[in-house]
């Protein structure tokens, strides 16, 4: 599907207009004072869940800001979108211990969009269901993990019974946010596409705000990180996926093989 690119622009200005082709779900080259139905794609629900974790609406009801220390992340983010605009060094907000960047873009008709389905300005806290096609759950799911999950892959050597020590291989997915109402909607969404089921949890921050979790444990981590990364070539987060793929693959006959001591490495991404 052709659009043309800032027509009235511009005929304004005296130029040529040009006919581009950009993908359906790219907002920036859409109408922008439009509300728009976009249309919902692996590259769009992933956007979703980086914006649900780790994105901002601005309260001037146009800006949408994406934030990550990860300098991919936010490439990817801007590839997805279809984006020209700069990506900048930003504030750290005191927790955070490598620098941060961000991306800022400009568009009504998304921004109102985004509103419409479950995104809002301030949204830490009160954030609730977002309303994803179960067809591209999975891919949202992929951009909630890169924005806010964790995965854990480590090896376990202080189990011991009966003198002798057993090396066991452990292997995490956690999911986390500050909403109860979120997490409990993503919890039942896990559930309802995936049919996978975590541990859903509750902790106290210094800051006396409560985060919640949902963990899974070994093999349902690795189904979890089988059914996200279901093909290649997918929007990810490089480094999050090349660990997914080293778990993925160490499965055989239904079955974890254990890393040789000198392969072995302890993984802990966020």
């Amino acid at each position: 599907m052709s659009e043309l690119a800032d027509d009235r622009d511009s005929k304004s200005r005296g130029l040529t207009a040009v006919w581009v082709r950009v993908p359906p779900w790219a907002p920036n080259m859409r109408p922008k004072h439009q509300k728009n139905d976009f249309h919902w794609s692996p590259e769009l629900a992933y956007v979703i869940g980086l914006l649900v974790t780790d994105g901002n609406l601005s309260k001037d009801k146009r800006h949408i800001i994406m934030r990550s220390s990860d300098m991919d992340l936010l490439q990817t983010f801007k590839k997805c979108l279809n984006l020209s605009n700069k990506i900048s060094q930003s504030y750290n907000n005191g927790y955070a211990t490598k620098p941060s960047y961000r991306i800022q873009f400009g568009n009504v008709g998304f921004y109102n969009w985004l509103m419409d389905i479950g995104l809002m300005p301030n949204k830490t806290h009160v954030i609730g269901e977002i309303k994803i096609p179960d067809e591209f759950f999975r891919d949202f799911l992929r951009g909630h993990l890169d924005g806010d999950g964790t995965i854990y892959h480590y090896q376990d050597r202080y189990n011991i019974y009966k003198g002798k020590r057993y090396i066991n291989t452990r292997i995490y997915t956690k999911f986390i946010s500050a909403s109860k109402i979120h997490i409990e909607w993503l919890n039942k969404k896990i559930i309802k596409c995936l049919h996978l089921k975590g541990s859903l949890t509750c902790h106290k921050l210094k800051s006396l705000k409560w985060m919640w979790e949902i963990k899974f444990s070994k093999y349902d981590s690795i189904k979890l990180l089988q059914k996200i990364y279901y093909r290649d070539y997918l929007p990810s987060l490089e480094r999050k996926k090349n660990l997914a793929r080293k778990i993925i693959s160490s499965i055989k006959n239904n079955k974890l093989i254990r890393f040789n001591n000198t392969e072995y490495k302890t993984y802990v991404l966020r």
